[in-house]
């Protein structure tokens, strides 16, 4: 990633772009408005994750292309830009502003580490005390996948089920699109704020859950 630009937020214009993209997912609106996402999309993110590595790791800008080969949807753009941040997810899109950090998702080995830690006293209280804390910094914690009752072997009535049913977990923040720092340098702020509000949930998941040892399908 080279830039040498400052950030200054995300322009309207990324937002058109990406409505547009909305309506539009084809390869002819991408190639006549390439200069507009390279310049209000793509710039502003490399410029973002630049000012923010140092503190926060290396990143990755993930590409805007879709693997459609396994799809039934054969749009082929992402009508969003993501990246990795140390272990922290940032997101732009035509919805606004996203941060987050956590496991989008959990192999078999990690979600059984996951589940005797929640149903741990210890361990279990000190991640609720966890998502308590993101509360009252105005942080979300959300679930993509969750199973209808509690996991076999646990019982119904744990007082920490929810989490339980839980297969992936993470903090999360969403701002609109129409929020008026989000177009200034202002924006960067915001996203330190999540990333740094959301380290105890990535320390108790390290801690508790860690990477999976299981071999990865091809």
């Amino acid at each position: 990633m080279t830039t040498a630009s400052t950030f200054a937020g995300w322009p309207p214009a990324a937002i058109e772009f990406y409505r547009g993209l909305e309506a539009d997912n084809s390869k002819s609106y991408w190639t006549e408005h390439k200069s507009v996402y390279d310049e209000a999309v793509l710039a502003p993110m490399q410029a973002l994750l630049s000012e923010l590595s140092e503190e926060f790791g290396e990143s990755k800008i993930f590409r805007p292309n879709r693997d459609i080969r396994f799809s039934a949807d054969k749009s082929p753009y992402k009508t969003a830009i993501g990246a990795m941040l140390g272990r922290g997810y940032v997101q732009f899109s035509a919805d606004g502003l996203g941060v987050g950090a956590g496991c989008h998702t959990m192999a078999p080995d990690q979600l059984d580490r996951y589940r005797i830690a929640v149903a741990d006293e210890e361990h279990g209280e000190a991640l609720q005390r966890v998502i308590a804390e993101l509360a009252d910094a105005g942080v979300g914690v959300t679930t993509r996948d969750s199973l209808k009752s509690v996991p076999r072997g646990y019982p119904k009535e744990h007082p920490r089920a929810g989490l339980l049913r839980n297969k992936d977990i993470a903090a999360w923040k969403q701002w609109p699109a129409d929020t008026a720092w989000m177009h200034t340098g202002a924006a960067k702020k915001h996203v330190v704020a999540v990333l740094r509000a959301s380290r105890p949930l990535v320390e108790w998941l390290d801690a508790n859950v860690g990477d999976t040892t299981l071999e990865r399908r091809r």
